[in-house]
């Protein structure tokens, strides 16, 4: 088994499938009880994760982009608390768009995926995380600013610049806690955002970027790591 995490009780929004359910599976190797949820009422691997390890994994569901969704699975959790509270959301659009070319619905409906609605689930869901918890978003290396020098992707890296600059926004109005505040970079990871010609497997990224959050462990204040725990630039 892997080293037992710090995080042992792990509340992880957007688990189906890919890097969100990859990261169900390896708390629940480190010994923690994890609540995953999923967006639609269908089968998911999230659900064969879970009849091969029973009852340390819960299934939710949640459209995080429906706040009164959002809302009820705060209700439908009461008093859970959590050490850990991980967002994983993100959806990408034609890499070759741009603003010139991008049409407003698109552009709108990459903005509240990957920007506001993360942001809202935090809100509304962070007064179940322990006073000095762990409230993470999966951001990307995209969102960077200082390190864009090639272009492309141009409303992708906007939607998660957009995301790390609110995350900002949020640490800043509770600079008196003592939580663990993460902006994380996976890597160009292949998956159904990342595509098939990513240079990174699931099992390249994931691990080591658990092993990241659960080096910050009760240490307060954001931070923006990519999945080795290297600080990206804003």
């Amino acid at each position: 088994m892997s080293t037992v995490s710090p995080n042992n009780t792990v509340l992880l929004i957007g688990a189906s499938r890919g890097l969100g359910c990859a990261i169900s599976a390896e708390y629940v190797e480190r010994g923690a009880r994890v609540v995953a949820t999923v967006r639609g009422s269908g089968r998911t691997p999230l659900h064969e994760l879970r009849d091969a390890v029973g009852d340390r994994l819960e299934i939710e569901q949640v459209d995080i982009t429906a706040p009164e969704q959002v809302r009820a699975l705060r209700e439908r959790l009461g008093t859970h608390t959590f050490e850990l509270l991980y967002v994983n959301a993100g959806v990408t659009n034609d890499p070759d768009e741009t603003p010139a070319t991008i049409a407003t619905e698109e552009f709108n409906r990459l903005m509240v995926t990957n920007a506001l609605s993360p942001m809202r689930v935090i809100e509304t869901l962070g007064d179940l995380v322990t006073p000095d918890g762990t409230i993470a978003i999966m951001s990307s290396g995209q969102g960077s600013i200082a390190n864009n020098e090639r272009g492309g992707f141009e409303i992708y890296r906007a939607s998660k610049s957009a995301l790390n600059q609110l995350m900002r926004s949020y640490a800043a109005r509770n600079r008196e806690g003592k939580r663990t505040l993460l902006l994380l970079a996976p890597g160009w990871v292949k998956t159904d955002v990342g595509g098939p010609d990513a240079p990174l497997t699931i099992s390249d990224s994931i691990p080591n970027l658990v092993t990241t959050i659960d080096a910050q462990h009760r240490h307060p204040g954001l931070q923006y790591l990519d999945y080795l725990g290297k600080t990206v630039a804003w």
